[in-house]
C-alpha cells in the first residue's frame, strides 16, 4: 500500500534518494536563518524589544540546516545540487512572499508593516513546516537513524508557530489586524501554489532516482494535485486563523541544542 510512511520509508532507504531530500532541507533552513538574522539586526526600535526571539528563530533554522547535514554525513553523503524547482525558500522569495533579499541585504531599519510582513509569511510558512514534521515524528520518531533529530525540529517548528501566533495577536491588538489578516491571506494562497509546485518537482527527482514506474508516478502526482484543490478550496483557512497559543513565549529563551550523531 502507497502510504506517507512507506513513502519516506523508501527515500530514506536510498542514499541517493537520502541526499536530495536533506540536502533540499538544509538549503531551506539555512536560508531561513540567514532571513531571520538580517531581520533581527534590522528591527525597529520601537520593536527592539523583538529582536532576540527573531534570533532565536534564525539560530534554530541554522541548527535545522547543520542536523541535516549531520544526518548526510553519518551516512557517508555529502550534499548535493538542489535542483532550483525544488527550492521552497527562494520560489516564496521570487514570488514576492516575505521580505525581499534585496531590501534584507540593505543597512536599513525595517519599518513595521515589513514586520507584519516577516510575521504573517512566517506563520503560513511555519504552519506548513509544523505539519510535516509532526507527520514525520508519527512515522519515525522512534527511528535509530533520523528519531532524535525529527523530535528536535518537530519541537522548534512547533515553537515557531506558537511564537508567529503569539507576536501576530500583540500586533492585531494594537490595531494591525486588518493589515495582517489581508497579508495572511495572500501569503497563503501563494504559499499552497508554490508548496504543490515544489512537490511535484521533488517526487519527479525522486521518482528517477528510485524507478518508479508511471503507474506510481501518476498516482502521486494526483494525490499533490488533490492536497492544492482541497487548500484551494478552503483549506488554505488554517494557515490564517490566530490563536492564542499553548506555548507562551516559545521563543523567549536560548535555542536547544542539537541532538549528537555518532
Amino acid at each position: 500500500m502507497l502510504s506517507a510512511k512507506s513513502l519516506f520509508q523508501e527515500i530514506l532507504d536510498n542514499d541517493e534518494s537520502f541526499a536530495l531530500f536533506c540536502s533540499v532541507a538544509a538549503s531551506g533552513e539555512t536560508q531561513g536563518g540567514w532571513e531571520n538574522a538580517r531581520i533581527a539586526a534590522l528591527v525597529p526600535e520601537a520593536e527592539r524589544e523583538l529582536a532576540p526571539k527573531i534570533s532565536r528563530h534564525g539560530a534554530d533554522e541554522d541548527k535545522h540546516g547543520r542536523i541535516f547535514n549531520a544526518l548526510m554525513k553519518k551516512r557517508g553523503l555529502d550534499p548535493v545540487p538542489v535542483p532550483p524547482e525544488t527550492d521552497y525558500t527562494m520560489l516564496l522569495e521570487k514570488n514576492g512572499i516575505g521580505l525581499a533579499h534585496a531590501r534584507l541585504n540593505r543597512d536599513e531599519r525595517l519599518t513595521l508593516q515589513d514586520i507584519v510582513t516577516y510575521l504573517s509569511h512566517s506563520r503560513v510558512t511555519e504552519q506548513r513546516a509544523s505539519e510535516q514534521m509532526d507527520l514525520l515524528r508519527k512515522h519515525f520518531a522512534a527511528h535509530p537513524g533520523i528519531g532524535r533529530a525529527v523530535k528536535q525540529i518537530s519541537n522548534d517548528e512547533d515553537n515557531h508557530l506558537a511564537y508567529c501566533h503569539e507576536e501576530l495577536l500583540r500586533f492585531a491588538h494594537a490595531g494591525h489586524g486588518r493589515a495582517i489578516q489581508r497579508t495572511l491571506r495572500e501569503c497563503a494562497l501563494a504559499e499552497i501554489r508554490i508548496y504543490r509546485d515544489v512537490s511535484l518537482a521533488v517526487m519527479a527527482h525522486m521518482g528517477r532516482i528510485l524507478g518508479w514506474s508511471k503507474a506510481r508516478s501518476a498516482v502521486l502526482v494526483a494525490g499533490i494535485h488533490a492536497v492544492y484543490a482541497y487548500e484551494r478550496m478552503g483549506g488554505w483557512r488554517r494557515m490564517v486563523s490566530l490563536t492564542t497559543p499553548e506555548r507562551r513565549n516559545a521563543l523567549g529563551g536560548p535555542a536547544s541544542a542539537e541532538p549528537e550523531f555518532a
